[in-house]
């Protein structure tokens, strides 16, 4: 703040950690519908955003086999809305992504059920997208889907790095007990039912220990 009534923020965008961050995108895109959504600013923001979505393009060659469009920030708001089921990875700068993927968690029901990864090269921490939820500490209200599916994230990112397919499984294994928890009419508040937290959290290791009888 160089005056008590002014602030000014930089916005820092280098090619080598754009190019990382794509690459995740079009390898995911690969083991997903093959398709990569860049979102950027370039048309006002032309240097960083501008450079951002120049750098996407460049990684998208050597991805033939994935489809790759891109879209303003402020129109892929509403794009997302009005037609969610058009898109699968979604790659943008850190505060456009921020706001897509509450908008995402919420368009799939609720925020709770968003989970995340923030990753370097060699570093990786699962957290649920919505942070904290200091409103409903203490209440066992909150919704733990996005928590238990961040672990599950977690474990296919150690899958990747290390070549686990255990681990990958694991993933597996978690995802299936949560999506069958919610299949048998256990949800909590934010999904209409009524199930606290720790009774959703049971139903899930219930499904997981049934499934395990099966494998």
């Amino acid at each position: 703040m160089p005056t008590e009534n002014t602030a000014i923020m930089m916005g820092i965008i280098t090619r080598e950690a754009t190019e990382r961050v794509a690459r995740v995108a079009f390898d995911l895109a690969r083991s997903r519908r093959k398709k990569v959504t860049i979102v950027h600013k370039a048309n006002v923001l032309k240097l960083t955003t501008g450079l951002f979505r120049t750098v996407c393009r460049e990684v998208a060659q050597d991805y033939p086999d994935v489809t790759v469009d891109d879209f303003h920030i402020d129109a892929m708001t509403v794009h997302l809305v009005r037609r969610a089921q058009d898109f699968d990875v979604i790659v943008t700068e850190n505060m456009f992504g921020d706001i897509l993927s509450d908008l995402a968690g919420e368009i799939s029901g609720s925020l709770g059920t968003a989970p995340s990864i923030n990753a370097s090269a060699d570093r990786a921490m699962a957290q649920a997208s919505h942070g904290s939820a200091p409103d409903i500490a203490g209440r066992n209200a909150a919704n733990p889907v996005a928590m238990i599916l961040s672990g599950a994230m977690l474990f296919e990112r150690l899958a990747a790095r290390h070549e686990d397919p255990a681990a990958a499984k694991l993933a597996k294994i978690i995802e299936a007990g949560v999506a069958e928890a919610i299949a048998s009419g256990t949800s909590t508040r934010d999904l209409g039912g009524s199930a606290s937290t720790t009774e959703f959290t049971a139903a899930v290791v219930k499904a997981i220990e049934a499934g395990a009888g099966q494998r």
